[in-house]
């Protein structure tokens, strides 16, 4: 877990994600993110990270497109996209092999 519009986080398969909120997001200084949880904290599917106003991001003049990074590819045979664009909960949007 890391910042208010910067997730990091390492799947219990060793997966190292990163979910990034926004871009240049970080010039608006935490104000329109809500973290739920802190760093060190375990999480599960389903569990709420963060709260985002996109009306804020956008009024900014900023894209509010939200990158999933995986950081360690290198370990993994195969990592295909699932799904672009809108993602609706509990949608996978990467299969990791």
């Amino acid at each position: 877990v890391g910042s208010e519009m910067c997730i990091r986080d390492r799947s219990s398969m060793g997966t190292e994600i990163l979910i990034h909120i926004g871009l240049d997001t970080v010039t608006l200084g935490g104000e329109p993110f809500t973290a739920h949880v802190a760093v060190g904290d375990k999480v599960k599917k389903g569990d709420l990270l963060v709260e985002v106003d996109l009306d804020k991001i956008k009024a900014a003049g900023l894209n509010s497109i939200t990158p999933v990074l995986i950081s360690n590819t290198d370990t993994y045979d195969k990592i295909s996209l699932q799904k672009e664009g809108d993602v609706l909960f509990d949608e996978a949007v990467l299969k990791i092999l």
